[in-house]
Formats: C-alpha cells, sequence, structure tokens
C-alpha cells in the first residue's frame, strides 16, 4: 500500500495513525536467525484479528538487535504478507545516511510511512533534532513521517517547526511518561496539525487520549488482537469506564513488561505467544528469556484472554 505526494495519500496515513499501531515481534528460529514461516503466521494473525496498521522494525520487534540485512528482511515480509490488507509504517533509525537508505528501501518496497527512531546520540542539540529529521523527511517526500519522541526536554516548538519545513510529516509517536506534559507538547506543537500517537501503549492510552492522542502504539496486541482493539473501540466512543476495564485487565501484564526500566519488554510478549504455541520464545541480547517461575506467571496472566 503506497502513499503518493497527493493530499489524499497523506490523509490516508493519517486516518491510519489514529488506530491501534501494532509492532509485530520478530520471531527467531532455533538456529538464530529470523523464522520466517512464524513471522508469517503472526502478521497473518494480526490482520485476520482486525489490525490496520503495522510497524516493522520497531522496538517490540528488537530493531537494535537486527542486522541491517535482517531489518530490510522484516520490511519486505511485512509488506509482502499484508500487502492490501494494513497500512505499513517502518521504524528506521541510526545516523543519518543508514536511516535514509532505510527509508528509501521502505518508500521501494511498498510503505506508506517510516516512523523514525529516537536519535541514538550523546549530544542532541534541538536545532539538530530538527535538521536530522528533515534530512529524512526530505529524502523520501512521497512517504508520511513520524517522528518517535521520547525526550521530555524537547520542546513542541521543534516539532511546529520541522512540519513547517516537510509537510510529509505528519504524526508524532509520543512517548514520553507525563499525559500533562504530552498535552502541553501537543498544544504547543499543533494540535491538529500531526496525528498523535500515544506511544507508551494501552496503559497510557486512555490519559493521553484526553490530551489529544487519536492512535496508540501496541506490543500487547502481537497477544490479543481483540483486547487492544476493544479498548480503541471504547477511547472512540469516549467510553472511559468500558476503557479502563480494559486496563484493569492488562495491567499486570504491561507492568511486567515496564519493570525494571522496562527490561523484560519484548520477552514478556514473546513469553506470552510462546505459551500460546505461536512462536518461539526467544530474544537477543541484551534481552533475555524470563526463568521458569515468570514464564508460569505470564501464562497464568494471559489465560482466558480473547485470542
Amino acid at each position: 500500500m503506497t502513499s503518493g505526494t497527493t493530499a489524499t495519500g497523506l490523509d490516508a496515513s493519517r486516518e491510519a495513525l489514529a488506530d491501534v499501531v501494532a509492532i509485530p515481534v520478530t520471531p527467531f528460529a532455533a538456529d538464530g536467525t529470523i523464522d520466517t514461516k512464524a513471522h508469517r503466521a503472526l502478521l497473518r494473525r494480526l490482520v485476520d484479528g482486525g489490525v490496520r496498521t503495522l510497524t516493522p522494525n520497531g522496538n517490540t520487534g528488537e530493531y537494535y538487535a537486527l542486522s541491517p540485512d535482517e531489518r530490510r528482511t522484516v520490511t519486505e515480509l511485512t509488506i509482502e504478507e499484508t500487502a492490501g490488507q494494513a497500512v505499513v509504517l517502518v521504524g528506521i533509525g541510526l545516523e543519518v545516511p543508514t536511516a535514509v537508505a532505510a527509508a528509501e528501501h521502505a518508500r521501494r518496497t511498498g510503505a506508506a510511512m517510516v516512523m523514525v527512531h529516537q536519535p541514538v546520540h550523546p549530544y542532541i542539540s534541538e536545532d539538530g533534532w530538527v535538521d536530522y529529521h528533515r534530512a529524512i523527511a526530505e529524502a523520501v517526500p512521497e512517504l508520511g513521517v513520524v517522528p518517535y519522541i521520547r525526550d521530555p526536554r524537547l520542546r513542541g516548538e521543534s516539532l511546529a517547526e520541522l512540519g513547517r519545513l516537510c509537510p510529509n510529516v505528519i504524526g508524532a509517536k509520543y512517548a514520553v511518561p507525563d499525559a500533562a506534559h504530552f498535552a502541553a507538547f501537543a498544544r504547543d506543537a499543533g494540535l491538529e496539525r500531526f496525528v498523535w500517537v500515544a506511544g507508551l501503549a494501552e496503559l497510557y492510552a486512555p490519559s493521553y487520549f484526553a490530551g489529544g492522542a487519536t492512535g496508540f502504539t501496541s506490543g500487547l496486541v502481537n497477544v490479543a488482537p481483540a483486547v487492544s482493539l476493544g479498548m480503541l473501540e471504547a477511547l472512540r466512543a469516549g467510553d472511559y469506564d468500558t476503557a479502563m476495564k480494559v486496563f484493569e485487565r492488562i495491567r499486570p501484564f504491561e507492568e511486567l513488561r515496564a519493570a525494571r526500566r522496562s527490561a523484560d519488554n519484548v520477552t514478556v510478549v514473546k513469553e506470552a505467544l510462546a505459551a500460546l504455541g505461536l512462536c518461539r520464545r526467544e530474544v537477543r541480547p541484551p534481552s533475555r528469556v524470563l526463568p521458569e517461575p515468570a514464564r508460569a506467571e505470564v501464562a497464568a496472566l494471559i489465560a482466558g484472554w480473547p485470542t
């Protein structure tokens, strides 16, 4: 599904961001390579479950543990498997030439958008942040571009400036764990100019929707698409009572993922998928598989979830 330079193309991409933005896992085979058969099956399960926006090479997909060739494989496989049934928002990043090359590859393979990971650098100026994203956005004017914002020091005015310079910067994945800060940032940047995606998934979605978000990312959706889509339906309807019932149901699972600075963020999701017999539990360093007692805890937490 390819986005063009027309307003219609960007409008379709904006609409796709106002949804559950699934971050698929990258399953590994016994020999440590990507298990492409399992990967296809997991993607098909998401699409068949009603998910319409996917981010290959996101953090739940172990982006930083994949080689450049593997990231290209994940992109190609996702676009091929979901062609015509989902909008693909490819995760890219690292230094500018690598990010641009990945964005161009995403364009060639048919992606609609790219999600730009937070720059990996110890010294980031706000002007430099704008320059970084501008270099990427200008290289692929046909694609929607979505910065992944994790830095609480970034001001909304910087995103506003980037949007002024680059019309194809259409949304922001906002992942600073502060709902009041998000609401102020969105208004400083332009509440209507960008599509606001709650980048900290279901537990933050209700408070971020109250501040202006219209979509949220999810790793949990790999395990139970109906749960994530149910929360979205409630939030779209303004039914916060129902949304918070979902919140309470998934809270122990998501808190396991967030514990110890999210040390087991991906590990818990893969453990749940392993408990369901959908893929192996293996993750790559610096992540690590769960010990036996924690595996049983994860299996117990997801028992009874619609799958």
